[in-house]
């Protein structure tokens, strides 16, 4: 099981350093259409063009927020802590599917078995947070029993 915990923590930060850097290329991308904005455009519109891309640059830069938050949140995962009660870092199976509780990365195949990363500040991963073996849960409607957690 340690292997596999560490397989989706790898392929989690990969998930991270992939976003990261399409958000940079974008970002590099929007400064390069701001100086040819500020080359070939006159008046009104070269104004709202302006503005329209520093608001991408914006959304953009939140982002990179965003991206160096899931980062933090992946330093502080301790794959070989094992506890009774479901934690960060924790692999939970429940009788439909698997979780890591790390960042939301979604789904993730290892050895051909799927898991879904999913954050602990998600619907579920609130729900799954401090539960043990055996207990249940409903989402959306569904009761869902903890089979295991690793």
């Amino acid at each position: 099981m340690k292997n596999i915990k560490n397989e989706l923590l790898e392929t989690c930060r990969k998930f991270v350093e992939n976003r990261f850097k399409t958000v940079q290329e974008t970002l590099h991308s929007y400064e390069n259409d701001l100086q040819s904005e500020t080359k070939s455009s006159a008046g009104d519109k070269h104004e709202t063009g302006r503005a329209m891309l520093q608001l991408e640059m914006e959304k953009t830069s939140q982002q990179l927020i965003g991206i160096n938050q899931m980062n933090a949140v992946l330093e502080t995962i301790d794959i070989s802590k094992n506890s009774k009660k479901v934690h960060l870092g924790s692999l939970v199976f429940t009788q439909k599917d698997t979780y890591f509780l790390s960042i939301s990365a979604g789904k993730i195949v290892v050895n051909n078995e799927v898991f879904y990363a999913i954050s602990t500040s998600s619907p579920i991963g609130k729900l799954l947070l401090g539960k043990q073996e055996n207990e249940q849960f409903v989402f959306l409607g569904n009761t869902v029993k903890i089979q295991k957690i690793v």
